[in-house]
């Protein structure tokens, strides 16, 4: 009985957040520079609008809300699994360093390698994924004790220390770059939404549609590895090879989404709190309703940034820093 009252909760929160997320989509679809009156936005959508209009929409404002909508999901899909994996609550892609890893693997991509202008937005997200898969390596690799295998407090300490360093050698790397790719680089670590076109849509939504789904066919796996390893192998979860995928699938989603929204951190932080508070902890429950929070967060920070000040607005990931460093610090002086 309290599990079926607890998915029709489930089940009205992921309806209230989709909700959400059409109206906000609808609110910034009309706001900016060139506005667009919302009495044609519907005229508009079904090809009826002025050149004028369906530029604004199709080329400057739907893209870029997709985009971060997707980004967003990714990165709470991202921090709920690294907060179950390893049992820590403070556990977020941004701040144990797999952005910044990402960012590494972006950097050197821009700066060194050529690049095809039609392979260019494609190739992001791998460039992307080896970075922060070789900054998640070094990390737990730090964290890892033989006796009592990756401890938590460890992961967060080691990537915090990581994240720095990484930052460090970004700016290293720049530095020997010209101003162009230099102006690039600044705005991704600041966080802006820069791929604000329908290609690299199409290069991130394969990486979400393929792991979120993934996610949510582990969700059973997850929710025993939060417990700890002796109740996960007692249930005959196969412990290493189940936290290993997981793993790969949250830097995964963590990188594809930087990658081509910038360096933006504490949406995997709030997003499964928020869910948990919502649906509780089954994580059957908690994943969708995260990654829709997540969603929709990041696409609520970008609309307000990039409407808040002229002529660039500010960007997403320091609208979600704004959120989301008072609610790291309250979490931290909680636990």
């Amino acid at each position: 009985m309290s599990r079926l009252l607890s998915s029709r909760r489930s089940s009205l929160w992921l309806l209230l957040l989709a909700l959400l997320i059409v109206v906000t989509l609808v609110v910034g679809a009309g706001l900016g520079p060139s506005s667009v009156s919302y009495d044609r936005l519907i005229p508009t959508v079904l090809g009826q609008g002025t050149f004028k209009e369906e530029f604004v929409l199709f080329t400057i404002r739907l893209p870029r809300m997709i985009l971060t909508l997707l980004a967003g999901m990714a990165l709470a899909a991202s921090g709920s699994i690294l907060q179950g994996v390893m049992r820590n609550d403070l556990a977020d892609p941004g701040l144990i360093g797999i952005n910044a890893g990402a960012g590494v693997g972006v950097t050197l991509f821009y700066l060194f390698l050529p690049m095809e202008a039609g392979a260019f937005a494609y190739l992001l997200p791998i460039a992307a994924f080896g970075g922060a898969l070789l900054a998640a390596a070094l990390i737990f690799l730090f964290a890892y004790e033989r006796r009592f295998g990756i401890q938590p407090s460890a992961v967060v300490l080691s990537g915090v220390g990581f994240s720095m360093a990484l930052s460090g050698l970004m700016m290293i790397l720049i530095s020997s770059g010209d101003r162009v790719k230099v102006d690039f680089i600044s705005k991704w670590l600041a966080g802006n939404v820069w791929g604000t076109d329908w290609t690299f849509i199409g290069a991130l939504l394969p990486w979400v549609a393929v792991l979120l789904p993934l996610t949510l066919f582990k969700a059973c796996s997850l929710n025993l590895l939060a417990f700890s390893e002796a109740v996960a192998i007692g249930s005959g979860v196969a412990v290493a090879r189940e936290r290993a995928l997981l793993l790969l699938i949250a830097v995964g989603l963590a990188g594809s989404a930087v990658s081509v929204a910038g360096g933006i951190s504490f949406i995997g932080l709030m997003a499964p709190h928020i869910a948990k508070a919502l649906a509780g902890p089954r994580q059957q429950a908690t994943l969708p309703l995260s990654a829709l929070t997540g969603g929709w967060l990041l696409l609520l920070a970008d609309t307000i940034g990039r409407n808040l000040a002229d002529p660039d607005g500010v960007p997403a990931g320091v609208m979600a820093a704004l959120i989301g460093a008072p609610y790291f610090l309250y979490l931290l002086w909680k636990k």
